[in-house]
């Protein structure tokens, strides 16, 4: 329950939200006659809106960032003594808390080096295209710039970031585009572009990046950006043979290979990082949600010491340097809370209970799939799990977003907060999306569940 009763001037608050906050990915429209929803509190997997109503949380803060659930009060803590005793310094100093916290994720990363701090995923994307681009200018005559990019991946906001972009609703109305952003085909084996199957698709879908590669030039292009399992995109897991391939060509022409962990890094998909079921080693690791759980805004551009060394070649030269500065990258409470983040996952055995609550609701989701005909594929690694619905099993044919978005909504009038790909991929906004909390237990995982298959029900029959 509520630690308190909801605020005295509550009604004040809705009409504030609703005379002056413009909400993330929403049409405001509905609020000139309805309320907007405002949570109140969190406690563990469970919020309250400003009715008093409880939801269990199946996607960790509606953006998969919350990993290890609510109302944690010694990161809280750690973050409020730190404040006091330095609140910001700019990243051109360093600080205990970033110090310390660059160490501990270091050692959860083999192979990776170096911490440079901003403030979201999106920016810690931008640093990763600098950088790349930079190295270009110094060491290929800024030739060697091209970064691809994969159908269906997501790498954040910005103009540039959505240059990089797979889904074409997020980045419709946003263009001109950046120059240099080469698109590669997606490795999901349910909508396969080839006849193939396992390995061989696998395999295949990673050789299409290859003849990309060849036709644009290997001597232009300088970074690969793919995320481990695709997020937004649909919840999608790489088949088996695709990663080491891609590993293989980007060492065969010489391009850094940057991981987008923002997603599924900090033990979402049952390990420290999603790249890590896999035996690849990136140049680049960006992450940011899960980090610090959504206590503290902290995100991270990691590289190894190949890509390091490459800007300090020459200190006589004033231009060879990483010339980047993130304002917030400086702020103190993010790797304070970040370090708390970490001990706790450790300490409570977050990333086994990942794994074994994974696989129990995979096997949960794929019962729903027996019943419901709806359900055309189930995916997913850890507590990171997809649905697509289809019309029809053989066809494959999407099932309307509108229904999907019904799914949620019904979800979500029985108190389960889950999500889907929406205004994303055009005709393909078709796949439920679960993330909840590290935390999870059976009980939790049985809930929502339970709330799919009546919302399935109500909705398809």
């Amino acid at each position: 329950m509520m630690d308190g009763n909801l605020p005295n001037d509550i009604e004040k608050i809705v009409e504030a939200d609703r005379a002056h906050v413009w909400h993330h990915l929403t049409q405001h429209k509905p609020f000139e006659t309805g309320e907007p929803r405002i949570i109140v509190e969190g406690r563990g997997m469970r919020v309250w809106d400003q009715h008093g109503k409880e939801h269990i949380d199946a996607v960790s803060g509606g953006v998969w960032t919350v990993n290890v659930g609510y109302g944690r009060e010694r990161i809280a803590n750690a973050v409020r003594d730190q404040l006091i005793k330095l609140n910001y310094f700019a990243g051109s100093a360093g600080s205990v808390p970033g110090a310390l916290f660059s160490e501990k994720l270091i050692s959860k990363m083999p192979g990776m080096s170096r911490v440079y701090y901003t403030n979201s995923g999106s920016e810690a994307n931008e640093k990763a295209f600098k950088m790349v681009r930079q190295i270009a200018h110094k060491r290929y005559g800024g030739k060697k710039h091209k970064i691809l990019y994969r159908e269906r991946d997501y790498h954040g906001t910005t103009i540039a970031a959505l240059s990089a972009g797979g889904q074409d609703e997020r980045n419709a109305q946003y263009g001109p585009f950046t120059p240099g952003f080469v698109r590669v085909p997606h490795c999901l084996e349910y909508r396969a572009q080839w006849d193939l199957s396992g390995e061989e698709y696998g395999q295949r879908a990673a050789d299409a990046i290859e003849e990309v590669i060849l036709a644009e030039g290997p001597d232009t292009v300088g970074a690969l950006c793919l995320e481990p399992v695709t997020a937004g995109g649909g919840v999608i897991t790489p088949p088996p043979g695709y990663w080491p391939r891609v590993q293989e060509i980007c060492r065969k022409y010489d391009i850094l290979l940057h991981i987008d962990e923002v997603v599924c890094g900090i033990g979402r998909t049952g390990t420290w990082f999603g790249y890590q079921h896999y035996g690849v080693e990136p140049d680049f690791v960006t992450m940011a949600k899960g980090v610090a759980s959504g206590y503290a805004a902290i995100a991270c551009c990691v590289t190894n010491e190949k890509v390091f060394d490459m800007f300090k070649e020459d200190a006589s030269d004033p231009m060879d340097y990483f010339r980047d500065i993130s304002t917030f990258g400086g702020c103190t409470a993010g790797p304070a809370a970040a370090l708390e983040n970490m001990a706790i996952i450790e300490e409570e055995g977050l990333l086994e209970n990942t794994v074994a609550m994974g696989d129990y609701m995979l096997d949960q989701l794929n019962a729903l799939k027996d019943k419901h005909e709806v359900i055309g594929d189930v995916r997913g690694k850890g507590l990171f799990l997809g649905a697509e619905l289809v019309a029809d099993r053989a066809s494959k044919e999407p099932v309307p977003e509108k229904q999907v978005q019904a799914v949620v909504g019904d979800c979500m009038a029985q108190g389960v907060v889950i999500g889907a790909t929406n205004r994303s991929i055009p005709g393909f906004n078709n796949t439920l999306c679960y993330s909840p909390a590290l935390i999870a237990r059976k009980d939790d995982i049985d809930q929502i569940i339970e709330a799919t298959d009546k919302a399935l029900t109500k909705v398809f029959g």
